[in-house]
């Protein structure tokens, strides 16, 4: 079981149809296109990262958590059309506990529905069970986002629960309830995986 001192360092996950690698600073030009032009991407996030200068910062507070070993956050590649999809990351990263959150994930609009979440899901899942040992993978959004609630059932993800009044929102004084959703390690051998993979 990895300890905090041999950290996961530069993993990179793949398939035929997606390659995840860490995000880098030089990433702001891969990513740049879906930041100016799609900015409706970010319309539940907490961060976002809309406009360079947000995506600039989007990606700092990404390395400087990465530096902390909180965090590991990935570019997406995908491979049919050749070109940069958008980002994924694993959060509060808790390795005496075997815990983990999976989030932050946002791809441009042409990517949505191609089945390219379901391939970087089954490989961050994998590493996350298979790899790390977690016994719990833990997802979280805003319970008014139902494009992401729904992208996460369909992966195998059981609700837990709502914290109401759980987090501020951008640019508003209203706070949002954030839905808790989860796989555990015994769910992924015994049906989600399975599941996951014969949707690919």
């Amino acid at each position: 079981m990895p300890t905090t001192h041999n950290f996961p360092q530069n993993i990179i996950l793949e398939d035929d149809f997606v390659l995840l690698r860490p995000l880098q600073e030089s990433d702001v030009e891969n990513l740049l296109e879906i930041s100016i032009n799609e900015p409706e991407t970010w319309e539940y996030s907490l961060v976002r990262a809309n406009g360079k200068e947000n995506l600039e910062n989007y990606i700092q507070i990404a390395l400087k958590a990465k530096e902390n070993k909180t965090e590991i956050t990935f570019i997406v590649y995908d491979r049919k059309s050749g070109k940069y999809a958008g980002s994924t990351r694993f959060y509060d990263i808790q390795l005496p506990f075997k815990t983990l959150q999976l989030g932050y994930t946002w791809y441009g609009k042409d990517f949505r529905g191609t089945g390219l979440n379901k391939h970087c899901k089954f490989l961050l899942l994998q590493f996350a069970f298979e790899t790390l040992g977690m016994e719990r993978v833990e997802f979280r959004a805003d319970n008014n986002n139902q494009r992401s609630i729904s992208a996460m059932k369909s992966i195998g993800c059981k609700i837990e629960g709502v914290l109401r009044n759980h987090m501020p929102t951008l640019g508003s004084e209203l706070r949002r309830d954030s839905i808790i959703l989860s796989i555990l390690r015994n769910e992924w051998f015994d049906e989600v995986k399975d599941h996951l993979k014969a949707k690919l």
